[in-house]
C-alpha cells in the first residue's frame, strides 16, 4: 500500500479548522484535523508533509511520525506540529481500516469500555466566530441562543442553571473561566478586588445550587503573570475546584512549578505544549497534578500516546484536550480509552449536539456522563460527503 494523494479541507464557516484527508492506491483514505491557524498549517502540509509522505507505506506511522514535522518545529505547538498532528491522525485511520481494528485496538486495546466526560461550557460559536480568540470574539449569542446549550452565556451568568442542567444528562464536571476579561484589562498583572468578587460568583452559585455534586475545573487560559495567578488561586481554595488549568504560559516551567506549590490544587496542563521534551520538564519539576495535551498540537496519536506513557511512569493521570472539532474528540476518546492512566476526556456538548453533525458521519456515543469511541475501523467515522461541495469550501491536493 502506498499514499497517492494529501488533500486539505477548509470551510469558511469554520475559520479555526482543517480536515486532511491522506488517500492511498489501495482505496483506503485517513481522516485527521488540525485546529487553529488553519492556512499555516496547511502551507506546512502541502509543503513539507506532502513530499515527504507521497509514494510511502502509510502503515509505518512511527517512523512517519519523527519525520513530518520537519527540520523546525518539533517541541512546540506550532503550525508544523498542527499539520504534521492531523497527517499521523490520518495515518491511523488508514491502519486501523486496512487491519479492520478501532484506532484504540491498535494501541494496545480499550482499558475503559467508556471514559468520564467533562463539559467545557462554551457556547455554539466559541472558537468559531473569529481566527483571533479573545473575550470580544467568544461567540456570545447577540440575536438568542442557538440551542439549549449555550453554556457561555449561562455559566457567566447563570452558573447554577448550567450545572443542574449537566447533572440532569449524567455530566457531573463542568470547566469555566470567569476571569479572563479581568486579565485582559491588567495583562494578567492584577486582577482587582471588584473583578475577583465578580469572577467568584458562578462558583458560588455552582456550589449553592448543587453542592459538591459537581466538579468545576477553572480554565486559566495562560493569561495571568505568577503573583496575580496566586492571587487567584487562594480565592478560589474554599470552593474546592476540580483544578487549575494553565494558570500561567508555559514558557517558564520553573514558574508553574512555584504556582503548583502555592495551592493544594492540582494544577493541569498543557494544551499548548508540543512533543515530549517539554512535557518531560514539566513532570521533573514536579510543576503539574494532571497531564493535559491535545492530539492536534503535541504531534497526533503516536505522540500523545508516547506522552500518556511517560506521564504514567511519574504517576500522573491524563486528561485529553477537546475544544476543537469532532474528528480530533473522536481521536482523543480512542487514546483515552486505551491509556491505563486517563482521568477524564473534555468535551463541549454546545459543539457535539450543535454543528459536529453537520461534518462527520458519526461521533462517539456520548451517554450518562460517559463516552466511548464509535463502532467501526480505523476512527469510526468519514467526512460527510457534501463537505468539500459546500460554496465555501476550499481545497487543495498534492498528488504522485
Amino acid at each position: 500500500m502506498k499514499i497517492s494523494a494529501v488533500e486539505s479541507i477548509r470551510l469558511e464557516e469554520f475559520p479555526n479548522l482543517l480536515w486532511v484527508e491522506i488517500h492511498t492506491d489501495e482505496g483506503l483514505t485517513g481522516l485527521g484535523e488540525a485546529f487553529y491557524g488553519p492556512e499555516a498549517a496547511e502551507a506546512h502540509l502541502h509543503e513539507i508533509v506532502a513530499p515527504y509522505l507521497l509514494g510511502k507505506d502509510p502503515r509505518l506511522v512511527d517512523k512517519h511520525s519523527k519525520a513530518m514535522v520537519g527540520y523546525i518545529g518539533f517541541a512546540s505547538s506550532g503550525a508544523e506540529t498542527r499539520a504534521a498532528s492531523a497527517a499521523d491522525i490520518a495515518l491511523w485511520d488508514i491502519w486501523g481500516q486496512a487491519t479492520n481494528q478501532p484506532i484504540h485496538a491498535l494501541l494496545g486495546g480499550a482499558t475503559w469500555d467508556s471514559v468520564r466526560a467533562y463539559n467545557t461550557c462554551a457556547g455554539y460559536q466559541y472558537v468559531r466566530s473569529a481566527k483571533q480568540q479573545s473575550t470580544k470574539s467568544f461567540g456570545l449569542p447577540g440575536g438568542g441562543a442557538e440551542g439549549p446549550y449555550e453554556d457561555l452565556d449561562g455559566f457567566l451568568n447563570r452558573a447554577d442553571e448550567v450545572a443542574e442542567s449537566l447533572l440532569e444528562m449524567g455530566i457531573d464536571g463542568m470547566k469555566i473561566w470567569p476571569f479572563d476579561y479581568a486579565a485582559e484589562k491588567t495583562g494578567g498583572q492584577y486582577i482587582s478586588p471588584s473583578d475577583l468578587k465578580t469572577a467568584l460568583q458562578p462558583f458560588e452559585k455552582i456550589r449553592k445550587a448543587v453542592g459538591d455534586k459537581m466538579d468545576i475545573m477553572v480554565e486559566l487560559h495562560s493569561m495571568w503573570g505568577l503573583t496575580a495567578a496566586k492571587r487567584i488561586a487562594r480565592a478560589l481554595e474554599d470552593y474546592e475546584p476540580f483544578w487549575f488549568e494553565d494558570p500561567i504560559k508555559m514558557d517558564n516551567l520553573k514558574a508553574v512549578a512555584d504556582f503548583a506549590r502555592s495551592t493544594r490544587i492540582p494544577v493541569t496542563a498543557s494544551e499548548t505544549l508540543g512533543y515530549r521534551g517539554p512535557f518531560r520538564d514539566l513532570f521533573e519539576r514536579e510543576a503539574v497534578g494532571i497531564c493535559m495535551f491535545d492530539l492536534s498540537w503535541c504531534g497526533g496519536i503516536t505522540e500523545a500516546k508516547k506522552i500518556c506513557t511517560m506521564a504514567e511512569a511519574y504517576s500522573l493521570p491524563v486528561a485529553p484536550h477537546d475544544c476543537t472539532g469532532p474528528v480530533l474528540l473522536t481521536a482523543s476518546v480512542h487514546l483515552a480509552q486505551n491509556a491505563t492512566n486517563t482521568l477524564v476526556q473534555e468535551v463541549v456538548r454546545a459543539f457535539y449536539y450543535g454543528w459536529y453533525d453537520e461534518i462527520v458521519t458519526a461521533l462517539p456515543p456520548l451517554e450518562n456522563g460517559r463516552i466511548r469511541a464509535p463502532e467501526g475501523a480505523g476512527l469510526g467515522l468519514k467526512l460527510l460527503p457534501d463537505v468539500k461541495k459546500r460554496p465555501d469550501a476550499h481545497t487543495r491536493i498534492s498528488k504522485v
